[in-house]
């Protein structure tokens, strides 16, 4: 099975869900804290290089919740900078295995890339059902 490094706000629920189902189809996880990774422009560029720049953010970081930042208002510049600046705009969890980046955990792409033995691909493990109110 692959060996995954898996970039998550620790304590973050549907980030323990998320490893629990990779953990359980065999993978090796190696978890790393999102919000304390020392990130630059480049290595974040890298998760994010087929994506649209919106699917880039953490709908549910405080910011983008209260409308203080609108992602699609942003260049990939600004937006990069903004996420350096406050981690918790970084959609996650990041992941890295065999040389390929991913962003989120969309179930149907995760068991495409390396396999999962959930069954069930249209149950939610990435929407944040938790308010956040203040960084940690």
């Amino acid at each position: 099975m692959a060996r995954i490094v898996f970039y998550e706000k620790p304590g973050c629920i549907n980030n323990t869900r998320q490893k629990q189902l990779l953990q359980t189809s065999g993978h090796e996880v190696v978890a790393c804290n999102l919000l304390t990774e020392p990130w630059t422009s480049a290595r974040l560029q890298s998760f994010f290089k087929d994506l649209p720049l919106e699917q880039w953010f953490n709908p549910a970081a405080p910011r983008i919740k209260q409308g203080k930042l609108v992602p699609a208002s942003l260049t990939e510049e600004e937006a990069l900078a903004q996420m350096l600046q406050d981690p918790l705009l970084i959609r996650r969890p990041l992941m890295i295995s065999e040389g390929r980046h991913l962003v989120g955990f969309d179930l149907a792409e995760v068991k495409a890339w390396v396999g999962l033995d959930q069954q069930d691909t249209n149950i939610d493990v990435e929407t944040c059902r938790k308010s956040h109110t203040t960084p940690p």
